[in-house]
């Protein structure tokens, strides 16, 4: 499995285009900065058949429109996502900020499972950071996209509208049921290892026991 990254915005959100089959590329949280990242797809290899969004916080939405109308795809979020996703535009205007509204169509629910575009992630359902988060695995690969519930010696921010901390916590305890082996690629910042966040990351020794 093939990974490229960018962050974009000015919170440095983490996108990653993903592929087994160049022709098959999944996009990943296309955050902000739309035609930096439309000119990132033009110069991959790979060609996305789908958005695929972790959770719809307006920095990993920002440039889904862009995405979409330039190539014609179909966007993945969980349906309790929808109303966050609905508001992105809204909520990045409240941090002073500006992004296109993302499009209403076309939408497709995810739901857990293994998803059928893509290379073969399987859907999880970890709320707590965002209603409706969820996490793409590629067992094969030992990947997870964790989105922002798992960063390199953080977690996710559970002070925000929607956030949960009992859920959080929840949700943290299943992810660290995969091999300890499973590489994490986050929303901001450098990737990391599920086994390295048992060791050295506060919450997740304070949360797991």
């Amino acid at each position: 499995m093939r990974i490229e990254t960018r962050a974009f915005g000015p919170l440095q959100a983490s996108a990653y285009l993903v592929w087994s089959d160049p022709e098959r590329a999944v996009l990943v949280d296309p955050g902000d900065e739309p035609e930096r990242l439309l000119a990132w797809l033009r110069e991959s290899e790979a060609r996305p058949e789908a958005v695929l969004l972790t959770h719809a916080h307006f920095d990993h939405v920002g440039a889904v429109r862009a995405v979409v109308e330039a190539h014609d795809l179909p966007v993945f979020l969980h349906p309790a996502a929808r109303p966050v996703y609905e508001r992105a535009a809204a909520a990045a205007m409240r941090w002073g900020l500006f992004i296109d509204p993302p499009p209403a169509e076309p939408l497709v629910d995810l739901a857990e499972g293994v998803l059928a575009v893509g290379p073969g992630f399987e859907v999880l359902h970890l709320p707590g950071h965002c209603p409706g988060h969820v996490a793409f695995y590629q067992a094969e690969a030992g990947a997870v996209f964790s989105g922002d519930l798992l960063f390199a010696g953080g977690v996710g921010r559970w002070d925000l509208p929607g956030a949960d901390l009992d859920e959080l916590k929840r949700s943290i305890r299943r992810l660290f049921e995969l091999p300890g082996a499973t590489r994490v690629f986050p929303g901001h910042g450098p990737a990391t290892a599920l086994a390295a966040e048992r060791q050295g990351n506060p919450f997740v020794q304070d949360w797991l026991g």
